[in-house]
């Protein structure tokens, strides 16, 4: 238990790190824009409804570092996903993302175990996952409310324990 703590807080730390590193040099980083790899995903919700999306997977420090910055949009049905190894306390901030986002935290069941909706573009508030998460989904702000997705829906992935 000591030890997942403790990487938790690495992890934690290591996170901040990166993101500190592009936010005290922008240019820099838009010099260095990280590449994506796409796949996508289904979320099932409790009422039996499936809806599918496109993701962009942030796997790296440097991609989970950079996520969906200096975006000036994206489409309906698309997405990030950031995929972690273990589970544990996470984090984001806004800076430099220009588009309202909805943040879900989800568990190594794929279960949303937290939703943070319509983020406020380029803030520095950190948003936080209340509890552990192996993932965050990010999608366009308003998609949670539009289609009714809520704590205890399921992500339908590879990287979790209940994927198809």
């Amino acid at each position: 238990m000591a030890r997942t703590k403790v990487l938790g807080f690495v992890t934690l730390l290591a996170s901040f790190l990166c993101l500190a590193l592009l936010a005290a040099d922008p240019g820099l980083a838009q010099s260095q824009l990280q590449t994506f790899e796409k796949d996508r995903i289904r979320l099932a919700l409790q009422n039996g409804e499936e809806h599918e999306f496109q993701v962009e997977l942030a796997v790296t420090w440097e991609q989970k570092a950079q996520g969906l910055m200096y975006r000036q949009a994206m489409p309906e049905d698309h997405g990030m996903l950031f995929l972690y190894e273990s589970e544990g306390p996470r984090s984001m901030w806004m800076k430099n993302t220009y588009i309202p986002l909805d943040i879900l935290f989800i568990g190594r069941d794929g279960r949303i175990v937290f939703i943070a909706e319509r983020t406020v573009p380029l803030s520095l508030s950190t948003i936080s996952s209340k509890g552990p998460a192996k993932a965050v989904l990010e999608l366009n702000g308003g998609t949670v409310a539009k289609l009714g997705i809520r704590p205890g829906d399921r992500l339908l992935y590879s990287a979790f324990d209940t994927a198809p």
